[in-house]
């Protein structure tokens, strides 16, 4: 199976079309959604549209923080999550709240844990970023060997040995790893809609779980278009110039 892991969406309708297109040409057949499908971008229905029909269709969907304030947000505050939130609450359906409601913090599928933030407490949110967060994260990961999950926007690999150190390796994007069951593993799959590592391209992760292999992907869009959609909603401005910037 070829497992493409998709994470922070942010309501990037563009960037997600292209990474979907992108997994699709390259024999993905099992799709999971690491959570944060909206947020700072302008078009939260349509994305949340797809993955509900891919959810119905088989696919795994777990929910990020940026979800959950969407549900309950934050009235009066000038911050930008917080206006963002209040802005994609009011356009949500009621079938659309009902399925950002139901979605669960984590969920296990044979030797894999999915997973927005930290498996250590999820409700959290904390930002798995180094070496450190991760050995804690793998700490409360069950019997998984294979942790994935985002919500860092950049894409990163930890791996523990048979001494429980837990280290990190960079990837390259395009290069296939080879994580074997022998170590485990942890990594941050990147953003699909708002990537922060000075690269505009969106990001997404291809699993592969019979030959056990990780491939990092970096896929061009156009992100102009986005960024144009996010000026014409009258979201804030720093929404749209990230996502030619990259941070």
């Amino acid at each position: 199976m070829k497992l493409a892991l998709l994470s922070d969406l942010h309501a990037n309708r563009h960037a997600l079309q292209a990474c979907l297109a992108h997994a699709r040409a390259h024999s993905a057949s099992q799709y999971a959604f690491l959570g944060d499908l909206v947020g700072y971008g302008a078009e939260p229905g349509a994305v949340l549209d797809t993955v509900m029909e891919m959810a119905a269709e088989g696919a795994w969907v777990i929910r990020g923080n940026h979800d959950d304030a969407a549900l309950a947000p934050v009235a009066n505050s000038d911050r930008a999550d917080h206006a963002g939130a209040s802005w994609t609450a009011q356009r949500l359906t009621s079938p659309q709240r009902e399925f950002l409601a139901g979605l669960p913090l984590k969920q296990t599928h044979d030797f894999m844990l999915l997973v927005h933030a930290s498996a250590n407490k999820p409700e959290r949110w904390t930002y798995v970023e180094d070496a450190k967060r991760a050995a804690d994260s793998l700490d409360f990961a069950g019997d998984a060997t294979h942790v994935f999950g985002g919500h860092v926007h950049e894409q990163r690999l930890f791996f523990q040995g048979l001494v429980g150190k837990t280290m990190a390796f960079e990837p390259t994007p395009g290069v296939p790893v080879p994580v074997p069951r022998h170590r485990r593993w942890l990594a941050t799959v990147g953003s699909v809609g708002q990537p922060r590592d000075g690269r505009s391209e969106a990001m997404y992760a291809l699993f592969d779980t019979e030959t056990l292999a990780l491939t990092f992907m970096r896929v061009p869009y156009d992100h102009t278009a986005a960024a144009r959609a996010i000026r014409a909603a009258g979201l804030p401005e720093s929404n749209a110039a990230r996502l030619t910037l990259g941070r």
